[in-house]
């Protein structure tokens, strides 16, 4: 099935949910722990991930190739959605995140298995990116950079948040402290700077 482009799943209306990296986002909000069950219990088949939590379940909707999102994504949306309203369960857009690892590398294949190792037990969840199939770990992708020969840290963090959270994401932190370093790419990233120059993007899906 063909992956929808980032303004064909904007263009859906879907209110409940929000695109982030690969996936639809949805957090909804409930009473109980019960209301959860019985909420998971209507609709947890048809989702990717699931998490529930004190006040709210966590939903994730992606492609079975887990790379994007097809039309059938944005039907299970809308399903779930109508579920949440028939029982009476509002939904939180601007809660949704995804936090990633990003590794500056000049050689993937040297040091793509290590990290795939490492992060998941087993290095067939190297491709082009570490992928968790279980979530038990943030994805951690490798961005290309020349070769250099004294050894630095690399390491940076992706924050993905909803499109119409990102200003005030990218406020809040300059509000703390930081600066931004670069956005000549935004709205699809901004890269801030702590004060003491480690480098954290807030993404978003737009312009990609």
């Amino acid at each position: 099935m063909e992956m929808l482009t980032t303004q064909a799943i904007l263009d859906a209306g879907l209110d409940d949910w929000r695109k982030l990296a690969q996936a639809l986002h949805a957090r909804f909000l409930i009473g109980s722990f019960a209301d959860g069950l019985r909420f998971l219990e209507a609709v947890g088949e048809c989702c990717a991930e699931v998490r529930i939590g004190d006040g709210f379940v966590d939903l994730q909707l992606v492609s079975a190739e887990q790379v994007g999102v097809t039309e059938r994504e944005v039907e299970l949306a809308r399903r779930i959605s109508s579920v949440a309203r028939s029982m009476g369960l509002g939904a939180d857009p601007a809660a949704v995140t995804q936090f990633e690892l990003a590794l500056d590398t000049a050689d993937v294949a040297a040091i793509g298995p290590f990290w795939a190792a490492v992060l998941t037990g087993s290095t067939e969840s190297l491709g082009t990116d570490v992928v968790d199939p279980t979530g038990r770990v943030p994805n951690m992708w490798f961005q290309g950079t020349d070769a250099h020969e004294t050894p630095r840290q690399r390491f940076h963090v992706d924050l993905w948040v909803p499109h119409d959270v990102a200003e005030q994401r990218i406020a809040a932190g300059l509000a703390a402290g930081g600066r931004i370093v670069y956005d000549d790419e935004a709205p699809a990233f901004t890269v801030l700077a702590d004060p003491e120059g480690n480098h954290a993007c807030i993404c978003t899906c737009l312009d990609r």
